[in-house]
C-alpha cells in the first residue's frame, strides 16, 4: 500500500520547482547540476522522494536561494490565503512576468513597470 507524501516534503518540492521555473530551468538542466536524472527532479517536486540535506544544500546553491527559502510558509502556521498565494506564484503567466521583469536592466524602467502594473490593478477593481 503506498504512503501518502509528507506535506513537508510537497512542500519543500513545491518551493524547488517554484524556483526552478523562475530561473528558466528545465527539470533535466537542475538535474544535470545536482548529478541527477530528470525523473529525480520530478519527484523531489511532487515529494514522492524527499531531498536530502546535502542534496537540499545543493539545490540551494545551484537556485541562488538560502535553504530557508524552501522551508518559507511550512511552519503549519500557512493561512489560505498564503496558500493561494503559492499557487499563484506556481501559475505559468507569473513565472513568465518575474522573468521578463528581471530581463528588464534598467532599475529606473523596473520600477516604472510595476507603477504602471498597480494602476493597471487598480482601475480593473474599481471597475
Amino acid at each position: 500500500m503506498p504512503t501518502k507524501a509528507n506535506p513537508v516534503d510537497v512542500h519543500v518540492g513545491a518551493r524547488v520547482k517554484l524556483r526552478r521555473q523562475l530561473l528558466g530551468f528545465s527539470q533535466t538542466e537542475l538535474g544535470n547540476a545536482l548529478d541527477l536524472t530528470f525523473q529525480q527532479v520530478q519527484k523531489y517536486e511532487k515529494g514522492t522522494n524527499r531531498i536530502s540535506a546535502s542534496k537540499l544544500h545543493k539545490m540551494a546553491e545551484v537556485l541562488d536561494v538560502p535553504i530557508s527559502f524552501f522551508f518559507d510558509g511550512v511552519e503549519g502556521t500557512k493561512t489560505e490565503s498564503e496558500s493561494g498565494d503559492l499557487d499563484l506564484m506556481s501559475r505559468a503567466e507569473t513565472i513568465s512576468l518575474v522573468r521578463a521583469y528581471y530581463l528588464i536592466e534598467d532599475e529606473a524602467v523596473r520600477r516604472k513597470v510595476i507603477e504602471l502594473l498597480r494602476t493597471l490593478g487598480k482601475d480593473t477593481a474599481d471597475a
